[in-house]
This record gives C-alpha cells, structure tokens and sequence, in this order.
C-alpha cells in the first residue's frame, strides 16, 4: 500500500474534546449580532409602556409624539387592523391560553406591556417622542384563581406506610439575563420581508411572524445570526418582534428594535415561579410506599409557545430516579398581572428534582438513614429503557453507578467526619445530595449535507446556536460519518432560506435530535456516492476517494456526479425522548454572624449519553451550575403587592459574579448510551440546573438542621439563612 494511502487508518471525531472553531471571530470582536447589522436607511422603533400592572386605557394621546422632530411614524392598537394570534404549544390539552397583544387593546395587563410603538430615525428621537404621549389607565384589581388542569398518577400502594415526611419549595421567578438583549430587526425585500432576530427558533419565528401577520411563510426569511445567550428566554416570538416587522412593511423601511435592560426585566419572559409540595410515605424500612405531589405554576399575563413546558415537566418527572409504587402529581395555574412566564434553563425538571429530593432527605432523617442509603434503597433499575409508574418512558440510566461514583470521588464518608468535627468546633456546615433524571426533548429536526464543486461539504441544520458550539459538534459529526477531517465541512445554522424547515435549540434536545439529523443524513450522503459511483462501499479519506485502484480528490468526485446526487436533506424523527441523569453532592459553609454562604464544593457525575465533545460538554456543565447556583442562593425576580417590579436593575437582582462560584468543582462521567436516538446523545445544557440547586439546598438544610427543620424559601439568601440559624428550633 502507498506511504499515503489512509483508507484503512482510525477515523472518530466524536468524543474528542476539538477547541470551538466559533471563538476566534467571538474574541476578536468580529461577532455578529443583530445590533450590528444596519442595513441603508434604518430606522429605530421603540416602545411606550403600561406603568401600571392592570388597568382600563382611558386616554391615549400620540399626536404631540407625532409631531417630535425626526419621528416617522407612532402606533396604537387601532393602527394594526386584524392580526392572528400568537401560538401556544398545547402540550396540556386543556390548558388555558391567552395570547399576546402586539399593542394595549383599551386595557393593560402587566407593568411594561407595550402600548404604543414610535419609529424614528434615531433611537433617541423615538425615546424622547414616547415621552411625549399622553396616557391615562384606570387602575383595576386583578384576581386569578387557580384551577386544577393536570393529574398524572400510577401504580397501587404495596405495603402500609409506617410514617410520612412532607416538604414544600417555593422557587423565586428568574430572569433568563442573556447577555446579548433580545433584538430584531426588519428589512423589506420584495413582497416579504428579511428579519434578522435574536432567537433560539428561527423556523418558529417565521411562522408566527407569517400567521400574526397574515403572510404567506415563503415570503419570510428569519436569520438568527450570532445571538449571546438565551436560556429559553429567547424561544418564543414576542410583541415588539411583531410590531418591528409590521413597522418595516408599512414604511418600507428596514426597522430595528433592541431592548435596554429594563425593558428585559419588565417584558420579557421570566423562568421558574412554582410552588410545589409534597408528601412521601415510608415503610419501617425505609422504602417508599406512596408519592403525592402538587405544583402550582403562576404563567404571568399571557402565555408564551412554550409556557406549558415547565409545568408538564414537572409533574411527569415525578417520581424521578425512585421506585414508588404508588405516584400522583397534581398540577394547578394561575394567571397574574406580571411579565410571562416561559422556559428557562431547566424548564419543569428543577421544580420536580428539588421537591422529590428534599423528601427523600427528610425520609432519611425520619428513619435514621444515611442519605446515600436510603436513596440506594429506594432506586428504580434504569438500566433497561421503559415506563414508569406514570406511564412515561423513561430512557436508560444506571442511578447505583452513579450514586457508587459520587461517594468514590466525593470521598464521602471522610467528608462526614470531617462535618461532624467541624460542627463540633462550632461551625455551621452542610452536605446535600441529589440524584436527577431528565427529559431531553421531543420531535423532529432537519440537516442537509452537501459535497460542494471545490471539494468541501456544507452542512446545514435547522438547530440553533446561542453559545453552545455547535458548529464545531456538528462538523465532528460529520466528519465521522464521511471519514473526511472536520475542517473539511463548513457548517451553517440559524437561516430558514437554507432548509424548508426546522425546529430549533430548546429542551436539551440539539445534539440528541439534531445531531442525529446530521449523522444520518451525512450517512445517507456517503451511501449515496457510493451507489453513483457503482461500488457496494466506499473507500475513502481527509483527500478523496479510491475507485478502480486510483485516487480520485473530493473536487473530481464531486465533478462526476449530478447535482442531486451530491445533496441529502433528513429529517430525523426521534421515536422517545432521551433521558439524561446524573449525581451531585455539594458542601456548603454559613457565617453564623452573617448568614453569607460559602460553597465550599461541588461533585458531579453526570450521564450525557454518548458525547460527542468532552470540551463543549463541560462548558455546559459549568454554565448551568452557575445558574443553578443563582436560583438558589441569590436570584429573585420581585413585585409589590401592587403589581410593581422592584428588580428592575442590576441593583436590586443579584445575578451569580465569579466569587460567588464554589472553591473546588469535581466533575466526572458516567455515559450510557440513549436507547431514543441513534447518536446515543442525551441532554447536558440544562443539566447544571438541575442537579445543583437541589443538592446545595439539602446542604443548606443540612447546614440548619441543629438549629430548625423549616423548610427554607428560594431563594436561600444570607438573611433567611441568617434567621433560620438564630431563631428557636420549632417543634415538630
């Protein structure tokens, strides 16, 4: 064989830990975001918002705004004509909807809805015209009774029940904080129209533009380009999308908006909010007998694509990683006059981790069980895919290894005496554990792969990117799947010229749907050279192909074949929804003078199915974890009673900052292969907020137990904690 000739060397991309190929443009400040576009006669929309959080619109003046200097145009409601609703994704069949308004229509249901929309040629002009208009509301009471929409239950009770633990967790709203606001902007093109969005779901965007708008899709070109950050906070369409497209087409001009700050933390959707509470049964032994949870979710004032998401996770997770034989998960909503509720990093699968974990942890200290054992003795065999006692099914995940490799690397019981010498000493420390499965994604999503004239091939997918590198995972793909190297394929995503459809990043569900859209169709692609060069397999390498005994590059391969040959669409359907676990132990420390906690560590095994770069993979592990930590111990979205927001600033909401993260951070693997994808690949973006607010909180909890049993609030900030410690234990 020649000195060169490769065909018979090891080929595999998936697994390496290859640096992001996205970051040298991203560092060198040649991003681009959708505020750095400006298209030729761009022109700057902004909006004039209600103060008030519900109320009757009594007057409503913009004739002085029309008249500001360098003002082109001001709308209201009534400017609009008809317009379709927005979407909602009924994943509860009987839920309740309300979609949004792009403007007030007479009346106003939340502090910062938009109620007139000033387009200017500078956004300064557009700001100082939305001072100019005179609006009056008549303050109304809001009331919003809660109503039962869910049940899901399983399973008969098998033994008596010898005692019962019960907890409750109220999860603080969130707000998503991408560092990149959301932002559109919107060129007319012919008849239709170009809008470059900051989105997680350009496919979506499109489509909602389209119906709200009454225009036909084929005319609508969504392009997401560099887009910084999103954490579900970007997965729906929102009102000043809207009213910016609908400014562009009525003016025939390119139209911009970008929100500030406080437009994001009065309008844009918030995460978590639920309240949920829980009652486990225990025999004397410890195990479980019976599981009865209730989640209440507030959904804001208006309902999102997705705002059913969290709640359905939430309560089908239950009973999670646990072998109870008898389950019921209830699941209530209300409406309030505040911003939208929607996904947020974790969406659902946080509020049931932190709910069943803090009752296992207060069975274990009901029976006198170390919380490790009384976890080991309660687990369901995860090993084999199937269906849970709710009826979902639940992919496979070996919970006893994980737990096995969480004590090895935590070193457990040395951490326990060292606890127990510490308290000793007089300092308040605690130890938390959690074990999380989690739902990864549903559906379809679609790749295209194409042997270019020069030799090259270009992927593209109808997943998204906001940061998580998929480009570089993408043409690890199919690098593998083609036997060529990975700098050898370009790789495209976030336009919806470049395939017919697509869905988007959201869920945890890129690299296990999309990803397995990409293998296949690159798979198909090299099938179908083959056949169109008559041999059963091909032979090839980085530099071309063998046929007949010669060497033919990937630039004549290409010039042999017809056009069709060289391009495969596949839309990959995912039969089940991979599921992802993992186990995480953290160790906190708490000032008894100040309440202020320290997280001294954090150890985590996490189960990701087959990943396809260790590198990419724990970038998100990392991400998440701080996120996690924010829900936990500092983050809080507030209102008054009167429907004000009080955490409008950076001043007053308390993201995560660099100190804030744990001294030591011990991260681990423990893959198995998902049985729902053919790529093996699970989740990993959420993951970090799943698995470590609850094992921080049962630290916490752990932390107070010599001084109360109170079950603590979210979140579990210096004061409360400070509290917990210096008031007198209640008697249970």
């Amino acid at each position: 064989m020649d000195g060169n000739d490769t065909r018979n060397e090891t080929r595999s991309w998936i697994g390496r830990a290859m640096p992001r190929r996205e970051d040298p443009a991203l560092l060198q400040g040649r991003g681009r975001f959708v505020d750095d576009i400006m298209p030729t006669g761009c022109v700057f929309i902004e909006f004039l918002r209600s103060t008030v959080p519900a109320g009757t619109i009594s007057s409503l003046d913009v004739a002085d705004a029309r008249d500001m200097p360098g003002v082109l145009a001001v709308y209201t409601a009534d400017d609009l004509g008809e317009t379709g609703p927005s979407a909602v994704n009924r994943l509860i069949p009987d839920a309740p909807v309300r979609p949004f308004d792009i403007l007030a229509r007479g009346a106003v249901s939340s502090v910062g809805q938009p109620v007139a929309a000033i387009v200017a040629e500078t956004r300064e002009a557009a700001r100082d015209a939305a001072e100019a208009i005179w609006l009056d509301i008549e303050e109304a009471e809001t009331a919003h009774s809660p109503q039962t929409i869910a049940r899901w239950e399983g399973g008969e009770q098998q033994t008596e029940t010898a005692f019962e633990v019960a907890a409750h967790v109220d999860h603080a709203r969130v707000a998503p904080f991408a560092l990149e606001p959301r932002a559109c902007l919107a060129e007319p093109v012919g008849h239709g129209l170009r809008v470059w969005m900051s989105t997680q779901t350009p496919f979506r965007g499109r489509d909602d533009l389209a119906r709200i708008l009454g225009i036909d899709a084929d005319l609508i070109q969504v392009i997401a380009p560099d887009v910084g950050g999103a954490f579900g906070g970007k997965a729906s369409i929102f009102p000043e999308d809207v009213m910016t497209a609908f400014a562009a087409r009525a003016l025939g001009r390119p139209v911009k908006w970008t929100a500030t700050r406080s437009d994001e933390f009065m309008a844009a959707t918030q995460g978590r909010g639920a309240a949920s509470s829980g009652v486990l049964g225990c025999d004397e032994t410890g195990r479980f007998t019976r599981l009865a949870g209730q989640f209440r979710f507030d959904l804001g004032s208006w309902t999102p694509y997705s705002a059913y998401a969290p709640a359905r996770n939430a309560g089908r997770i239950l009973p999670g990683p646990y072998d109870v034989p008898a389950v019921t998960a209830d699941l209530d909503v209300c409406f309030s006059a505040t911003a939208p509720m929607n996904i947020y990093r974790g969406a659902g699968r946080p509020e049931a981790a932190m709910l069943i974990e803090r009752l296992v942890d207060k069975a274990a200290n009901a029976a006198g069980l170390d919380p490790l054992d009384i976890r080991r003795r309660n687990l369901r065999d995860g090993r084999t895919p199937g269906t849970a006692v709710t009826r979902e099914w639940i992919d496979t995940g070996d919970y006893a290894a994980l737990l096995d490799a969480l004590e090895n690397r935590a070193d457990y019981a040395r951490k326990r005496a060292v606890q127990a010498e510490r308290r000793a000493a007089g300092e308040v420390v605690g130890i938390g554990i959690a074990l999380y499965i989690e739902p990864c994604g549903q559906g379809w999503e679609t790749a295209q792969v194409t042997l270019r004239p020069d030799g090259a091939f270009a992927a593209q997918t109808g997943s998204s990117a906001q940061g998580q590198g998929r480009q570089t995972a993408w043409a690890q793909i199919v690098a593998d799947a083609l036997g060529v190297r990975p700098d050898r394929v370009t790789i495209g995503e976030g336009d919806t010229a470049d395939l017919p459809n697509g869905i988007g990043a959201l869920a945890s569900r890129s690299t296990a749907i999309g990803g397995s859209a990409m293998m296949r169709a690159a798979e198909k692609l090299r099938g179908q050279i083959a056949t169109a060069l008559g041999v059963d397999h091909l032979e090839s390498d980085h530099t071309g192909v063998w046929l007949d005994g010669a060497h033919l590059r990937w630039d004549e391969v290409a010039e042999r074949l017809p056009a069709e040959t060289r391009v495969v669409v596949e839309t990959f359907t995912a039969p089940h929804e991979a599921w992802a676990s993992g186990a995480a132990l953290a160790q906190v420390a708490i000032d008894p003078d100040t309440g202020r906690t320290t997280v001294e560590e954090i150890t985590w095994i996490d189960d990701a199915g087959r990943v396809v770069n260790q590198m990419l993979v724990e970038g998100q592990l990392l991400g998440g974890l701080a996120q996690g930590l924010g829900c936990v111990l500092s983050e809080r979205v507030a209102y008054d009673p009167d429907g004000q927001l009080l955490t409008g600033s950076l001043m007053d909401y308390a993201v995560p900052r660099a100190k804030d993260m744990p001294r030591a951070i011990l991260l681990d693997k423990l893959p198995t292969p998902s049985a729902a994808n053919p790529l093996g690949a699970k989740g990993v973006g959420e993951a970090g907020c799943i698995a470590v607010p609850p094992a921080v909180l049962n630290a916490l909890q752990d932390a107070i137990l010599p001084f109360t049993d109170q079950d603590l609030p979210l979140p579990a900030t210096p004061e409360i904690l400070w509290r917990a410690i210096n008031s007198p234990k209640e008697a249970t």
